[in-house]
């Protein structure tokens, strides 16, 4: 079983001012302070998005969707920032219905965000797409009517919509996450895995989720579920996180596989290993504490 307390003690003990902040709202919704999210907002182009510390002042498609993750974890994405940042990407889909970094970044950015490079391209569409998916969940169970009673967080439905909200209207980006879909679903391959890295697999099988492609979604996490056992701490708090910010029951098979695989690779500090440097151990260790909370 994971070690919630020793996690929280892990931040508390190494995160920073916006990281124990984020600890705050994922435990208690305690809202932070302006200050704080203003600081968390710092950086925005006038285009709405982020640069990536790569990039100079381009703004990076990657980058903006990490910084929409951890406004996330402030509940955030509803402030002008982050609605911003949202349109900025939503207009930046192009007529494949996919997403691809400025060509400008091609000699600055990482493997996983180079321009023309295909198993880039579908990443960053699948997680573009996972982003307007949550803001398109949000705006539904933000209007009036729309959430229990006993729900505390708006972001984390107490159980399904009521039949109305089924086709809601005012969502700002249904039709740009429809035409995201038709291009991810046109990309699984028959053994439910795609032609790209792995976090494609579970950014795709919650946006599935959410669309109702259920089989879809399920063909994915079969193919996940063979690669469980030999997972990142990372990877499996981040495919955990994505589940459950989309409303997948905490007691699905594929959610329970991944807390087992977050209890084997526990530190005994209460942390978890990022993939990308232990300056990142905080940041994974609240994707874990995200997931299993």
């Amino acid at each position: 079983m994971v070690d919630l307390d020793a996690a929280i003690g892990f931040v508390v003990a190494h995160g920073d001012a916006v990281e124990r902040a984020r600890l705050s709202w994922l435990r208690a919704g305690a809202a932070p302070s302006p200050e704080l999210l203003d600081s968390a907002e710092v950086g925005q182009t006038p285009t709405g998005g982020w640069p990536a510390v790569w990039g100079a002042d381009v703004a990076s498609v990657d980058a903006t969707c990490f910084r929409l993750a951890e406004l996330d974890d402030l509940g955030a994405l509803g402030r002008p920032a982050a609605r911003r940042a949202l349109d900025w990407l939503a207009s930046r889909q192009q007529a494949d219905g996919g997403w691809e970094e400025d060509p400008a970044l091609a000699d600055d950015a990482p493997w996983w965000a180079r321009p023309g490079d295909p198993e880039a391209r579908l990443y960053l569409t699948a997680t573009v797409t996972f982003w307007l998916t949550v803001a398109d969940l949000d705006a539904r169970h933000a209007a009036p009517g729309r959430r229990a009673a006993h729900s505390p967080d708006p972001r984390w439905p107490a159980g399904p919509p009521d039949q109305a909200a089924g086709a809601y209207a005012g969502s700002a980006y249904t039709g740009v996450v429809q035409t995201a879909v038709q291009a991810l679903a046109g990309q699984l391959q028959p053994d439910g895995t795609f032609p790209s890295y792995l976090a494609v697999g579970w950014l795709s099988a919650a946006v599935f989720h959410r669309q109702e492609l259920f089989y879809e979604s399920a063909r994915i996490q079969v193919a996940l579920a063979d690669r469980m056992p030999k997972l990142s701490p990372a990877n499996a708090a981040s495919l955990a996180a994505a589940l459950r910010r989309v409303g997948v029951d905490e007691q699905h098979w594929t959610l329970v596989a991944a807390r087992r695989r977050l209890a084997e690779t526990q530190r005994s500090d209460g942390g978890w290993e990022s993939d990308d440097g232990h300056q990142f151990d905080v940041h994974t260790t609240l994707a874990a504490i995200r997931a299993c909370r």
